[in-house]
């Protein structure tokens, strides 16, 4: 048999999704994987219902049924402050993760460079390569992940550099970006003549006093900003898959095509029933927030009687804690103790580093009050794990 694809030789499994089987197997409460363990509104899970009956069943349009193309365009432009066009500058994917896949494709040829920050979501280094794009990490210096900006400027400058990418607010640090620190990324990103592909899924999830900014409403980034993001976090559908795609009308054409091959469409029932959360007013974000706000003072104020050292969390439901006090030199090793002895399961911090760091674990705590408390329970005993 011939040799397999040597662009993917260096691929693992998604560490995130194998501590999820770690956690089933220890019995442990997961709070590694990020999804909730609460309902989604029932007004869309309603609807759902009633499209089950009724339709539509068949193929949308392949980048994304009419209606819920128009509603998507009228919250962006409510949030954001900038007119988009349904019909030429989105495209509806099958999750944010395809958006993202379908960006990188849209924009980066092989030999290209794209930046990214580290720690990040694992699947943008996958993205890179399989667009035959090589991945240039930037830091985001731990506990507070800010960023040197002649860092950045040295690895943007590099002659094939197409893209940056951009996770605001931030998996798996919770960093929210600043006014200050984004004009730095659009200034240089104006210099260097690169595309900025922001991944906005916790727009919505955001911790007073910060706030969201988005990247394209900035001078000059209208043009080379590509927003990928999705209901998933928003709507707490996760498993429903509804991303999107945001751009120019000429980033979206070959947007298009490239989702076209590579899934056809997203799911037309559940855009249809998702369509009814797109039109919730400003009243259930606030309650989103407050809700987020809740989960996130219950954790971490226990993380801290417990006596755990962490990064407080400025948006996203993801907080690192670091465990150098612990003794271990494989946070892997250390994510299994706690999931078999302690019985919580969490995400090891290098898998999100670039750089040899491995003194953090991710927990998220976007579940009941219930959870939270038994996950707290659990982690009382966490000293145990000492060395």
């Amino acid at each position: 048999m011939k040799d397999l694809s040597i662009r993917t030789s260096e691929f693992t499994d998604s560490v995130i999704r194998r501590m999820t089987r770690v956690s089933n197997q220890y019995g442990a409460v997961n709070l590694s994987q990020g999804f909730p363990d609460f309902d989604p509104p029932k007004e869309i899970t309603d609807r759902l219902a009633e499209v089950a009956g009724q339709g539509p069943h068949q193929y949308a349009l392949t980048w994304g049924a009419q209606n819920f193309r128009e509603s998507l365009a009228k919250k962006q432009e409510h949030f954001s402050g900038q007119k988009t066009d349904p019909n030429t500058e989105i495209v509806v994917t099958c999750g944010g993760t395809e958006a993202m896949m379908a960006a990188m494709m849209s924009v980066c040829n092989p030999g290209d460079q794209v930046v990214i920050f580290s720690p990040f979501y694992e699947n943008y280094g996958a993205d890179a390569i399989l667009s035959g794009a090589e991945p240039i990490y930037v830091p985001l210096n731990p506990p507070a992940f800010t960023f040197d900006a002649d860092v950045l400027e040295n690895a943007l400058k590099q002659p094939k550099v197409k893209a940056l990418i951009l996770c605001n607010p931030s998996n798996p640090c919770g960093k929210v970006f600043t006014y200050d620190e984004l004009k730095v990324i659009a200034d240089l990103a104006i210099k260097y003549d690169i595309f900025v592909i922001t991944d906005e899924v916790y727009e919505h999830i955001i911790y007073e006093p910060y706030k969201h900014v988005y990247m394209s409403t900035l001078p000059g980034m209208r043009e080379r900003t590509i927003i990928c993001s999705s209901l998933s976090k928003t709507y707490s559908i996760t498993g429903w898959r509804l991303g999107y795609v945001i751009a120019n009308p000429e980033v979206i054409d070959r947007v298009k095509k490239v989702h076209d091959f590579l899934t056809v469409g997203a799911a037309a029932p559940l855009m249809e029933a998702a369509n009814t959360g797109l039109q919730f007013g400003d009243a259930y974000y606030k309650e989103l927030q407050n809700h987020y706000t809740h989960m996130k003072n219950l954790f971490v104020n226990g993380l801290k009687n417990i006596g755990l050292t962490f990064t407080e969390p400025q948006g996203a439901y993801y907080v690192m804690v670091d465990i150098s006090e612990y003794g271990y030199a494989s946070d892997e090793q250390f994510c299994i103790d706690l999931a078999s002895k302690v019985g919580v399961g969490a995400v090891p911090g290098s898998s999100f580093f670039k750089e040899p760091i491995h003194d953090y674990i991710r927990f998220h705590f976007a579940k009941k009050d219930e959870t939270l408390n038994a996950a707290l329970e659990r982690l009382a005993d966490i000293k145990k794990l000492k060395r």
